[in-house]
């Protein structure tokens, strides 16, 4: 429960810095919802045009955030996963094709400013938050089940031991019992008439 919840939290974290990116300045001043999705795609790469707020980086961002609620809810560490992905996959292209389009990629007033950063360390902690998470218990193909098996109750016992019954006696050997013969006395017990 207390790696679930500390996961969460790291999700939830993660998921708000990711989304708060593109409001801060990602390249040379120009924040990330300013960049065009499609560009990313296209062979023009990235250029100076604008975008809306649903046609930039914060759309990508606003699925990462849901994934991640949703990963919550559910407790599925692959949900959070693909949320961290998809933070990470992103950022990671657009910083190669503003590279391209910049001809280099630099970190300073005029380069990579903290939205970029902010991004990646957002898919860092969904990563960090996915591998936290515990999941949900007892489900997925892993489950430990404890009932046996009737027809193999027998090999699952904990010292490998298997219960046979008794052996009968042997069949071939003389019995030690014998009849008495007259004036022979029994020399068990005996009861004397009174």
């Amino acid at each position: 429960m207390i790696r679930n919840s500390l996961g969460s939290l790291l999700a939830l974290i993660g998921a708000a810095v990711a989304v708060w990116s593109p409001f801060r300045p990602w390249y040379d001043g120009r924040h990330g919802r300013d960049f065009r999705l499609t560009q990313l795609f296209e062979g023009g790469g990235i250029t100076g045009a604008g975008a809306s707020l649903f046609t930039g980086l914060f759309l990508v961002m606003l699925v990462v955030a849901v994934l991640t609620v949703l990963g919550i809810v559910l407790r599925s560490r692959l949900t959070v996963t693909v949320a961290a992905v998809l933070a990470l996959g992103f950022t990671i292209l657009w910083m190669v094709r503003q590279g391209q389009a910049a001809g280099s990629l630099t970190a300073a007033d005029n380069g990579l400013n903290s939205g970029a950063g902010m991004a990646l360390g957002g898919g860092v902690l969904l990563l960090a938050a996915a591998v936290v998470m515990r999941g949900r218990a007892g489900s997925g193909r892993h489950r430990k089940d404890n009932r046996l098996d009737e027809a193999h109750a027998d090999t699952a016992r904990p010292d490998n031991t298997r219960q046979f019954p008794a052996p009968p006696p042997p069949q071939n050997q003389p019995s030690s019992w014998r009849p008495q013969e007259d004036g022979e006395e029994d020399q068990g017990d005996h009861r004397h008439a009174a």
